[in-house]
């Protein structure tokens, strides 16, 4: 079965427990966090475990942090690094599934001035091994995955394709490693979205959901009938998480989703 989620920025509530009500309330099964760094996740570990007692369903995490794994600097790779393998232990101890997150993000792009970036094709590659062999080993032995989310060129220069993220996780070669597709970014990168998911689908492990313009499925122009119907033909039972734009007030507007999500998944 796939689980629908929203992220816990969406949801109003003083606590997880109030968020997961209102999340229930709108369609939803679940709530995705929000994984800060400078060990910010770790230290909601006793809100976390509140949570996961009182029965709210909390399987994933996007990582909500500065830099990343595949930055130019050496300290803030190895930053990105130990801040990611805390979060994996915190879903560990919650009963979650995993985190998720970008090679990097805003860093750079091979379409923007100065268009050349400072490492080339194979030092990029070299990093992003490194970083994911140590990231999908911690989330073995934790018994959790850890997702590389591609991103549309102008955010990332790496990893824009789920092509190219099958490509390193081969070369990885880890079972915990796993890819979380982004309609959003497909959009804008994969000239047949249901194909490349298609192509993918052994490596999937996560998805998340936007429209082509960002904003919540429904508000733009992706073909959510498609969407479903593949998913389904590569059997997917992971988790599908809305991370999106409002087009209006969550109330009105996130509703929606379940609706028209269940409606093909």
């Amino acid at each position: 079965m796939t689980l629908i989620t929203v992220q816990e920025q969406h949801l109003s509530g003083s606590t997880l427990e109030e968020k997961f009500e209102q999340a229930l309330a709108w369609g939803f099964d679940g709530i995705e966090l929000r994984s800060a760094g400078d060990l910010q996740f770790q230290a909601r570990l006793p809100e976390l475990r509140r949570a996961r007692q009182a029965g709210v369903v909390m399987p994933t995490a996007c990582v909500d942090m500065t830099h990343f794994v595949g930055a130019f600097d050496a300290e803030l790779r190895k930053d990105a690094v130990a801040q990611l393998k805390s979060q994996l232990s915190v879903m560990a101890e919650i009963g979650g599934r995993g985190v998720m997150t970008p090679a990097s993000y805003g860093m750079f792009s091979k379409r923007l001035p100065p268009f050349v970036p400072p490492r080339t094709d194979e030092e990029d590659t070299a990093v992003l091994v490194e970083a994911f062999t140590a990231l999908g080993e911690h989330a073995s032995s934790e018994g959790v995955e850890i997702y590389l989310e591609p991103l549309n060129r102008y955010e990332d220069h790496m990893v824009n394709r789920l092509a190219d993220g099958v490509r390193l996780l081969k070369l990885v070669g880890l079972d915990s490693v796993k890819l979380a597709p982004d309609t959003y970014h497909m959009n804008i990168e994969e000239s047949d979205p249901a194909a490349a998911l298609q192509a993918a689908a052994a490596f999937i492990g996560h998805v998340q959901a936007s429209d082509s313009n960002r904003l919540e499925p429904g508000a733009g122009n992706i073909d959510w009938a498609l969407f479903g119907a593949t998913l389904k033909s590569i059997g997917y039972q992971g988790t599908v998480a809305l991370e999106s734009r409002l087009s209006g007030p969550a109330s009105d507007v996130l509703p929606r989703v379940p609706a028209l999500l269940g409606r093909y998944l």
